[in-house]
């Protein structure tokens, strides 16, 4: 089972590249963000010719989120228990997996009411993995944008970044209270060297490697003894109109009977 997460930037913008994608990796899941249309506006039909099962939760101009799956997608969950008006998590079952795609808030500036936002949205998903996740005992994946640099390997100038949302200390003290719990961040358990995920379109980032790692694959106890491999397809991001992030997939076994 490949699972894959993408902050496409815009499914209309991006539908070219994205369709692309999806036919050259073919995951079995596809977990999507920054689909920036309403659920109608989706370009569903595109996607079900590639053999894919949609659901989604959209907003427009802004955030949304989806799952993509060749198997049947089950028990469609939008938004996090104590939720708000931005779509910005989905959850489903396919197979016997729990999935989730979650596009966490940026939180900049960091002097504004955004970060709190952020801090409390960390808040909420924490609790959410902790108080039905996590007791379910079934295997999950929570894929996404994090907007989280969890350590300074993962950021091209820490220093430059320090203060930035994306790498404050109470942005990563929550992320890591996420790992704490149980939870394995696929990419780094397998690998130690520093690699990125995001890379902005300004000031030449990409052609310079400057980027940051902020797209995660968080995997459940019985996900995780299940790890195959993890890595980041920095492909879709040397391509035309390509979105500034760029996928992580990860493998899970099947499950033994």
């Amino acid at each position: 089972m490949k699972i894959a997460t993408f902050n496409v930037n815009s499914i209309k913008a991006r539908l070219p590249r994205v369709l692309e994608w999806l036919q050259e990796a073919g995951p079995n899941i596809a977990l999507l963000q920054e689909i920036k249309t309403l659920d109608d506006s989706f370009p569903r039909l595109e996607i079900e010719d590639l053999g894919y099962n949609v659901a989604t939760h959209g907003q427009k101009t802004y955030n949304g989120v989806a799952i993509l799956a060749k198997h049947p997608i089950e028990d469609v969950m939008r938004g996090l228990p104590g939720g708000d008006d931005q779509a910005r998590y989905i959850e489903a079952t396919v197979g016997d997996l729990r999935v989730a795609s979650i596009y966490l808030p940026n939180g900049n500036p960091v002097d504004s009411d955004k970060f709190p936002y952020k801090l409390s949205w960390m808040e909420r998903l924490f609790a959410h993995v902790r108080d039905t996740l996590l007791p379910s005992e079934q295997p999950f994946v929570l894929g996404g944008d994090y907007n989280v640099a969890p350590a300074d390997l993962d950021v091209y100038d820490a220093k430059a970044w320090a203060d930035d949302a994306l790498c404050r200390v109470e942005s990563r003290n929550r992320f890591r209270a996420l790992i704490h719990l149980g939870l394995t961040e696929a990419w780094r358990a397998l690998h130690a060297e520093s690699a990125y995920t995001f890379w902005d379109y300004q000031g030449g980032r990409w052609s310079r490697d400057e980027g940051l790692r902020i797209d995660h694959l968080l995997l459940s106890p019985r996900a995780a003894d299940r790890l195959d491999g993890c890595e980041i397809d920095r492909t879709p991001r040397g391509r035309d109109k390509a979105s500034d992030h760029t996928p992580v997939w990860c493998e899970i076994a099947e499950a033994i009977e």
